[in-house]
């Protein structure tokens, strides 16, 4: 296999790892997950239709009757629920090896979450932002633990209004917001490794984009569904960055992963670059310090 071409028959055992997965129960997220109980790692399946997520855990443990795997409730679109999660996996684990904040939610109507965030912030960003913060002492004492946020290409049109964040003032457009919410898993990664780095815990904290991909993200979007049969690659493709920027060796706090093709829209994963707005270290503490107020939860 050259190196242009990386693929999961690169990624060595993952024995004694523990791994959680959100939004795993369909798409690139259950291929990453899969891939990883292929490979040894003990992973938590954590979904919020639980139905789905034991039918994504049989499916894994049909094709490896060793994985071990398990599904756990999680919806990101409610800070309680993410706290009732935190606190049984603290119950049942002690340690953990790998997050990897890949649930999503792209381009719906408009709607808020329980908390009154704007769905897609809500969801993409704030549940994440939460989640990783309430298990942060777990990942920080786990060696070559690392944090991984599942972004898009769509982050190039994300501007962040600090003032207008659950979209109440202007008009609601469900194609910036969802960029909006990207751009802040980026904002999230770059400030959460200067701070990893700051208080010098060893934990990497990476990003990743799928490209093009055909999954049930898309279910809103009936244009990019009919097109998909010209543009986007297969899930076991578009998993590929995620699971480069959470297993690879040569891996630095901060890389993003994407498809290496035209555009970043397919092709084997390779490190590439977010815009420069993404960069923006002034941006990216205002934002946080936005994020620890409005979920009530802060990173010592």
């Amino acid at each position: 296999m050259s190196k242009n071409k990386w693929d999961s028959t690169n990624i060595s055992s993952q024995s004694g790892r523990t791994v959680i997965v959100t939004g795993s129960s369909s798409g690139i997220g259950y291929e990453t997950a899969r891939v990883l109980a292929e490979k040894g790692a003990t992973v938590i399946v954590a979904v919020r239709n639980l139905k789905k997520g034991n039918l994504a855990v049989g499916n894994i443990k049909q094709g490896n009757s060793k994985a071990d795997v398990a599904v756990m409730g999680l919806d990101l679109s409610d800070l309680k629920s993410v706290r009732k999660f935190a606190e049984e996996f603290k119950k049942s684990h002690t340690r953990l090896d790998l997050l990897i904040n890949n649930a999503g939610v792209m381009v719906p109507p408009y709607s808020k979450t329980v908390d009154g965030f704007e769905l897609q912030m809500g969801t993409n960003h704030m549940g994440h932002f939460a989640l990783t913060g309430l298990l942060i002492d777990l990942i920080k004492s786990a060696p070559g633990s690392r944090v991984v946020n599942v972004s898009s290409t769509a982050h190039k049109i994300g501007n962040i209004d600090l003032d207008d964040l659950n979209w109440e003032k202007r008009k609601y457009k469900k194609a910036k917001a969802y960029g909006d919410s990207k751009i802040a898993n980026l904002y999230f990664t770059y400030e959460l490794q200067r701070r990893m780095d700051d208080a010098q815990t060893g934990v990497l904290v990476t990003a990743a984009h799928p490209g093009w991909t055909a999954t049930d993200l898309q279910r809103h979007v009936s244009l990019i569904e009919k097109m998909n049969g010209l543009f986007a690659q297969t899930i076991d493709m578009g998993a590929l960055p995620t699971l480069m920027a959470a297993v690879k060796d040569d891996v630095n706090g901060g890389d993003f992963f994407g498809p290496s093709g035209f555009m970043e829209m397919k092709g084997y994963p390779k490190k590439v670059k977010s815009n420069p707005r993404s960069h923006d270290p002034e941006m990216a503490r205002k934002f946080w310090d936005v994020s620890e107020e409005l979920t009530g939860v802060s990173f010592n």
